[in-house]
């Protein structure tokens, strides 16, 4: 009888991970439930339920994925996210819930950065009209979603270099007050080879005022990144790419400083830190500045 429950727990296990997405079982993102974090919700069990789930936080769509037990939702919150009770609408097979989460508080360091180029801090009317078309482009970019089986949780990071200009920074710009720094900077030269963190598919290529020439690329599920200040494209619009292909290489356009690459991650519109993503081995090739 022993014999004969091991037996079909083994089949069911590999039922099971025939009907699960390729990568169920990829390590999840860090979770922290702050401001600019993630959070995992746990949805339910894959045995039990065996199609995949959909959940939505607000009217956006949420990235769910799988390990050998559980169903998971995994959520971007935005920057400006309050402390609070959040909720989670679900849906599996023919039934609805609400799932209740927490998201705490989080007080972000403050940058004061000088740019000798005052054009880029005092927008003239020509300049600030680009600015505002380009951020509304952006904004559609982020909203983006496209179903996918399978989505890569565990990044690369994008470049060979220092870590730096850490994601949450309150910053201000020749003294004035402007919106958080939404990414992580990785200290590299100009003409530095920039990888794609995952698979997946280039979502847009273009030059922007602030961020320069940039590529955003779709992991599928609502999962983007977005790669700034770029000197060179290598790809287009509609391009596959396999996780490590090379992108472009560094730059400083747009409004930078010095040369640099600026990296974001974009989860279910949300811009989040980057860091949570980022498999511990290759931490161990850079040096991470925390807040």
């Amino acid at each position: 009888m022993r014999t004969l429950t091991t037996l079909t727990h083994r089949l069911c296990t590999s039922l099971l991970l025939l009907l699960l997405p390729t990568l169920a079982h990829a390590n999840l993102p860090k979770a922290a439930n702050v401001p600019g974090g993630v959070a995992i919700v746990q949805l339910g069990n894959t045995l039990t339920h065996k199609q995949k789930p959909q959940a939505w936080f607000g009217e956006q769509p949420v990235l769910v994925t799988a390990d050998l037990k559980s169903w998971y939702a995994v959520i971007g919150l935005p920057l400006n996210t309050k402390p609070g009770r959040y909720k989670l609408n679900v849906t599996m097979g023919n039934k609805s819930k609400v799932l209740n989460f927490r998201v705490k508080n989080k007080k972000y360091p403050e940058q004061r950065i000088v740019i000798e180029d005052k054009g880029k801090v005092e927008l003239n009317p020509e300049d600030e009209a680009r600015a505002v078309r380009d951020i509304a482009t952006i904004k559609q970019l982020k909203l983006h979603w496209r179903d996918a089986q399978d989505t890569d949780l565990s990044f690369i990071i994008p470049a060979e270099g220092r870590l730096s200009g850490n994601f949450g920074l309150r910053r201000f710009f020749n003294g004035q007050a402007r919106s958080p720094h939404a990414g992580m900077d990785v200290a590299v030269g100009r003409g530095t080879p920039v990888m794609s963190s995952a698979p997946g598919t280039v979502l847009a290529v273009d030059d922007y005022f602030f961020n320069g020439k940039t590529i955003f690329v779709d992991h599928g599920n609502g999962l983007i990144t977005m790669y700034c200040h770029l000197d060179q494209f290598d790809v287009k619009d509609g391009d596959t790419v396999s996780k490590g292909q090379q992108l472009g290489l560094s730059g400083m356009t747009g409004r930078a400083t010095g040369p640099h690459l600026h990296w974001s991650v974009i989860l279910n519109g949300a811009m989040v830190d980057p860091a949570l993503f980022i498999v511990k081995q290759e931490l161990g090739k850079h040096k991470l500045l925390t807040n």
